[in-house]
């Protein structure tokens, strides 16, 4: 058997608050689900973006919880990748630009696709790259 998608991403970050401000604000993403100082989650498409509090799921589940998930959690700063087309990455460029964001890198890589990488308030690394940086994989 062999897994046919990934279904969700995590990111990490304390400051709940402060994450929702900036994809509200930056990326223009509105949370469908969010527990105050536990997790705030997004949805992009069919998949799901989950970012949580790793002070709050890296404890145990109470005994009788209705959702015993196991405890998870990591400090330091995560990656995710968000698609995107060049035109849009340039947009996208622009647009972080004028919202404050430094963008880190930029560049096209040697197979062909270009991406752009910034943070969030957390230290996490976003990028936007084009599908096609994986075609030749």
């Amino acid at each position: 058997m062999r897994p046919a998608a990934i279904l969700e991403t995590v990111l990490y970050a304390r400051d709940l608050e402060a994450i929702e401000e900036f994809y509200r604000r930056v990326l223009e993403l509105e949370p469908f689900a969010k527990e105050a100082g536990r997790q705030v989650f997004y949805r992009l498409g069919d998949q799901v973006l989950l970012i949580f509090n790793p002070i709050a799921t890296s404890r145990a589940p109470e005994e009788d919880a209705p959702l015993p998930v196991p405890p998870h959690g990591a400090d330091g700063e995560g990656h995710v990748c968000f698609a995107a087309s060049g035109d849009e990455i340039t947009d996208w460029r622009k647009h972080l630009e004028a919202s404050g964001i430094a963008i880190e890198a930029d560049f096209e890589w040697p197979g062909g696709g270009r991406s752009i990488y910034f943070r969030d308030p957390a230290g996490n690394c976003l990028e936007f790259a084009e599908p096609r940086i994986w075609s030749k994989q």
